[in-house]
């Protein structure tokens, strides 16, 4: 029987044979190829392409996170002695979510800023949740593997839905990849009767590269930042957003969103 000796390697070529660990953004129930080949086999294929780009067999398999349950065992909600309606009244703003989805660097955050600023000025009750500074707190121990995306987007999520629920308007800038995800966040807000806007910030990948104030694309391009969405890592664009961003000006696009905000629910827009 021949022998192998194992060595670290940076990656795979054509045809190599190797020994990796996966990790998957969902549970995924496998066995031992040795006990079931069926559920012990795999293959890998590019979420881009559809190709299938490699093959394997599953030598052990490590328990992962369990899934995720609708609430902590041995808790319960405790509801405010306010409706939402008594509340929004009392405030005369109506709670909503904007969420902007983008590609790094697409100008998100700037369009966020600036309308958070005229919400404010105008004398509503508006909150920034953007992604970096998160980051700093609230998912300061997430990396940015698929898994951890998805619970970073899960966990921003209810923290605009409470904020809406309180009756301001929670303006999320989230590169936020995957559509599953966004479609989650939406999903949470309608089960809980909550407006939410997504807004898809159309910028060309080059002109994004461009103006990129982390020079995060030019690590990627230079072989030295793995997990780039846009470069070496996906992103999902919207396929019916509520808006759609292109090339206009920062005060123009903000404009679009506060327009959107009013025809939503109009007291939102206008005390």
């Amino acid at each position: 029987m021949a022998s192998f000796e194992a060595s670290p390697a940076d990656g795979l070529g054509l045809n190599d044979i190797g020994r990796i660990t996966l990790r998957t953004a969902a549970p995924v129930l496998a066995d031992p190829y040795a006990d079931n080949r069926a559920t012990g086999a795999f293959i890998l294929i590019d979420e881009r392409t559809h190709d299938t780009v490699a093959a394997g067999m599953i030598e052990s398999a490590r328990p992962g996170r369990a899934a995720e349950p609708e609430h902590s065992p041995d808790i319960r909600w405790h509801a405010s002695a306010l409706e939402r309606s008594t509340r929004w009244s009392s405030t005369g703003q109506r709670g909503a979510t904007v969420w902007l989805t983008g590609l790094p660097a697409s100008g998100k955050s700037t369009i966020a800023v600036a309308v958070e600023r005229a919400l404010v000025e105008s004398g509503r009750f508006a909150y920034l949740l953007d992604g970096d500074n998160l980051r700093h707190g609230l998912s300061g121990d997430l990396g940015f593997d698929p898994a951890s995306r998805t619970e970073n987007i899960r966990r921003v999520a209810h923290v605009a839905r409470l904020f809406a629920d309180a009756g301001a308007v929670a303006v999320v800038s989230l590169v936020s990849p995957f559509a599953d995800d966004r479609l989650n966040a939406r999903r949470l807000h309608e089960a809980a009767d909550l407006p939410f806007l997504e807004v898809f910030v159309d910028t060309p990948i080059e002109e994004c590269a461009r103006r990129d104030p982390k020079g995060l694309y030019a690590r990627a391009r230079a072989g030295r930042l793995s997990g780039m969405t846009g470069e070496n890592a996906p992103y999902e664009p919207p396929e019916a957003a509520d808006i759609v961003i292109r090339d206009e000006p920062v005060e123009a696009a903000a404009r679009r969103l506060l327009d959107a905000l009013g025809l939503v629910h109009g007291e939102t827009a206008a005390r």
